[in-house]
């Protein structure tokens, strides 16, 4: 488990994650190149890999502009092309999912990659996995919470009786195989919630806070009700992990990294804003978004180390994972994003706050 406060001798880890958006054809929306957008993401992780970043992550989606439906299948190829970056789900939609089999999927990748994975539960930001997997959507919160309970049930033994209503029963049987780690990491990860953020507190489980929009100081109360949480339940909030996960870019210089970024991702967030009636997005607000106070990191390395090093003064996190594709952005700026952050901003910020203990 991580410790909840850096010191000389803990580290602050650093990743990217990704919901592996798919090429688009222009006339008919259908995605094309799959497998090479599958083929590219394996590239990005190995280099996360070489330049020595924590931690890549990928989302589960099932909709036509993600090529990623199956976390822990793609991870476990990326298990066997890279050493030692930690690999995990971004996230697993475990309400719509079945929490042994989320085990046995981890359990499973943590043995073939040594040890190195992690599930990021959530509840997701889109539904088509609800009727897909034939869930009402009426038990939305009520999924989350059981399957949670299960999840973390089947990880605490190897022999599991549990009882639940939306889930059948399970009466002292076991779940195989066992996970290298123990206990493998769960992580919760939140918007912003508070009733999963308390929740996540009061189970003394990791959180990964995801800023994708506003200013991020406005999140340090969801912080601070994180640790409370875990104060009130009887667990010591030094003994857990907080991560901030967000979208960024970096380039060699801010013109690039606009550049690279701007069109993707506003593309994308228009997108999603037409099927839940918000306004387009535009240059504007974008501008707003990357300012000194926004949630949008992108610019040049310097300017990373300078906000992450802002948002730990306000959130005291463990963990800061950055998600630089965000519509189909070139691969070779991902990877030059990726160099980066791995070889500049990393480095920088872990001496600055090894200067600080």
């Amino acid at each position: 488990m991580l410790a909840m406060t850096i010191t000389g001798g803990s580290r602050m880890q650093f990743g990217v994650y990704t919901f592996v958006e798919t090429e688009r054809d222009p006339t008919t929306g259908a995605p094309v190149h799959v497998e090479r957008t599958l083929a590219e993401t394996m590239e990005e992780i190995e280099l996360a890999d070489r330049i020595g970043l924590d931690v890549f992550a990928l989302g589960e989606h099932h909709r036509p502009d993600y090529a990623v439906s199956a976390p822990a299948v793609a991870l476990a190829y990326a298990a066997a092309r890279t050493k030692t970056i930690r690999l995990s789900s971004a996230v697993t939609v475990l309400s719509s999912d079945d929490p042994v089999r989320v085990y046995q999927q981890f359990a499973t990748l943590d043995l073939l990659s040594g040890g190195r994975a992690e599930i990021m539960a959530g509840r997701g930001s889109f539904i088509e996995s609800f009727p897909l997997f034939g869930y009402d959507l009426d038990d939305y919160d009520e999924l989350f919470s059981e399957k949670l309970e299960l999840l973390l049930a089947v990880r605490a033994q190897e022999k599991v009786t549990w009882s639940g209503k939306l889930r059948a029963s399970i009466n002292n049987l076991g779940v195989y195989p066992r996970a290298l780690q123990n206990p493998l990491p769960v992580w919760i990860a939140v918007g912003g919630t508070p009733q999963s953020i308390a929740r996540a507190g009061a189970l003394g489980l990791p959180m990964a806070l995801a800023i994708i929009g506003g200013e991020p100081a406005r999140f340090a109360p969801l912080a601070n009700l994180y640790r409370e949480a875990a104060a009130r339940s009887g667990r010591d909030p030094a003994t857990l992990a907080l991560g901030i996960n967000g979208h960024g870019f970096i380039a060699d210089t801010r013109e690039a990294a606009v550049a690279a970024f701007y069109e993707p991702y506003a593309e994308t967030m228009s997108h999603i804003g037409r099927e839940r009636g918000w306004p387009r997005l535009t240059r504007a607000q974008f501008d707003q978004g990357r300012a000194p106070n926004g949630h949008l990191m992108i610019g040049t390395p310097e300017d990373a180390i300078e906000r992450i090093l802002a948002q730990h003064a306000v959130f005291g996190h463990q963990r800061y994972l950055m998600q630089m594709r965000v519509g189909a952005m070139p691969h070779e700026a991902i990877m030059r994003s990726i160099e980066l952050f791995g070889t500049v901003v990393a480095p920088a910020v872990r001496k600055a706050l090894a200067g600080k203990a």
